[in-house]
């Protein structure tokens, strides 16, 4: 039973006794005092009944707002995430990972420092990586087939020696000899080949002035003999003491 029923049910107990002491109520008075006090239940129900629907829509308001303060919250974090990300970003950034721009001019590069030239082996020095034979003695086994006769084992070997020891002292007299076994050939073109890659390759070099004169000749056997010319007179313009100088002098009487 709740508060308002209890509430009637004890004021019908307290003014019943005093209806029956007085003796002057009527059976009428006493169901419309009953009536009365049944109304006033009803209305005191029905307060309760507004009192609870006002509690369930304050605790919904309390769960909408708890809802809402948790998206807001939500919101904040993500914010303060992207703050850090794009801190992180920038410290890239400045640590050498710049975002190049479209726009922008790439940075002129540096000049890369010429690398030392490796020291060549000095002859009759074994090399790595071929064991047993050094590069003075691989050449003299090119140039002595070379001696007798044996031209194109003479190719072979000078080109393998080449190849394997194209750095020591004795590299440009093997293209010297390799044109020279060409020529004996008669290979022309590769030998005018051979010789072009010794004037190129070590215009210092004391085979330079014999290289341009048996260019010269090799040029006049093709045919070409402008270039045969040319050849002949840089060896006059350019080594006049060589030996060869005089030998161009005199090939370059004959094909005038």
């Amino acid at each position: 039973m709740d508060v308002s029923r209890a509430s009637a049910v004890m004021t019908i107990g307290a003014l019943a006794p005093l209806l029956l002491l007085t003796g002057c109520a009527k059976h009428a008075d006493f169901v419309e005092l009953r009536d009365q006090l049944s109304t006033v239940s009803r209305s005191q129900d029905q307060d309760h009944q507004r009192v609870d629907a006002v509690l369930r829509r304050l605790e919904s308001v309390e769960r909408v707002k708890d809802a809402e303060s948790g998206k807001a919250r939500f919101e904040e974090l993500s914010a303060r995430l992207q703050k850090i990300e794009s801190r992180l970003v920038k410290l890239e950034e400045s640590a050498g990972q710049p975002s190049a721009k479209l726009d922008a001019a790439p940075p002129e590069p540096r000049p890369a420092k010429p690398a030392k030239p490796a020291q060549p082996p000095e002859a009759g020095t074994i090399v790595p990586g071929v064991p047993g034979i050094t590069p003075t003695s691989a050449f003299n086994l090119a140039y002595n087939d070379y001696l007798n006769g044996k031209y194109e084992l003479a190719v072979s070997g000078f080109q393998r020696f080449i190849k394997d020891f194209p750095g020591t002292s004795l590299a440009p007299n093997a293209q010297y000899w390799l044109g020279e076994s060409y020529y004996n050939l008669k290979d022309y073109v590769r030998a005018i080949q051979a010789f072009e890659y010794l004037v190129a390759e070590y215009p210092g070099n004391e085979k330079v002035p014999a290289a341009l004169y048996k260019l010269g000749l090799a040029a006049a056997e093709t045919g070409d003999l402008v270039k045969s010319r040319k050849n002949l007179k840089r060896v006059l313009e350019e080594f006049p003491t060589s030996d060869e100088s005089k030998l161009a002098k005199n090939k370059l009487a004959e094909i005038r």
